[in-house]
């Protein structure tokens, strides 16, 4: 497998390191991925953690030149459609999601679980999510795909509360309140590199893989 990471940030330099680790050939780390020649490209993963107005200026050029993609970008909600039905159309394969860990995507499965469980017994649902000092989206993105999740399976639309606090990599709980007991489902993460981890696992999914598909269910099948 060979790959070109689009954006290299601090997500960048992780994946980077992650690929190296494994001894999976990194050909390219660019800032402008409409650059890279077309004959470079067909041979390559495209794995992007840019910036919302990049994924969208840039994914058509992902499906039309990449063998496959793996967008760890957020952000694009709004053009979601566009974005999954270019791909298609494209016969290109891409694995999305809000949050490449491991443990948080077996969260996104367990809350979608209890919120079906618990769905006509009165639960408040609640969602707190820390990150640190230098992020600037709040929520996150991956509060955002929890309380989807929890809107969609309990009827209850969450609240979100949103810290960001020094070098927290990232922490989020979900909380479901009744009037007799409370639950709650927490994920900590200890660094980046369960992110790019789980970003370069979902790059090795893409092979022989056809059509668009988030994260989570690529590690239930």
């Amino acid at each position: 497998m060979k790959v070109i990471i689009s954006g290299y940030g601090k997500m960048g330099h992780m994946i980077e390191g992650v690929l190296l680790k494994r001894g999976i050939t990194l050909v390219e780390a660019s800032e402008d991925i409409c650059s890279v020649p077309e004959e470079v490209a067909k041979e390559c993963v495209c794995i992007d953690f840019t910036t919302p107005e990049a994924f969208k200026a840039n994914y058509k050029t992902i499906a039309d030149n990449f063998k496959a993609a793996v967008i760890g970008t957020t952000g694009w909600e709004d053009i979601s459609t566009d974005v999954i039905s270019y791909f298609y159309m494209k016969g290109t394969p891409m694995i999305y999601s809000s949050n490449f860990s491991l443990g948080v995507n077996a969260v996104f499965v367990a809350v979608e679980k209890l919120s079906e469980c618990l769905r006509t017994y009165g639960y408040i649902p609640h969602i707190e999510e820390t990150h640190h000092a230098h992020k600037l989206d709040a929520p996150s993105g991956t509060a955002k795909t929890l309380a989807a999740i929890v809107q969609d399976k309990l009827g209850v639309k969450p609240d979100i509360t949103s810290l960001r606090l020094g070098e927290v990599p990232g922490t989020h709980v979900v909380k479901f309140k009744s009037d007799v007991d409370k639950i709650k489902i927490s994920h900590e993460a200890f660094s980046r590199e369960g992110f790019a981890e789980g970003a370069v696992l979902a790059a090795e999914m893409t092979e022989g893989l056809k059509g668009v598909h988030s994260f989570k269910e690529m590690i239930i099948k």
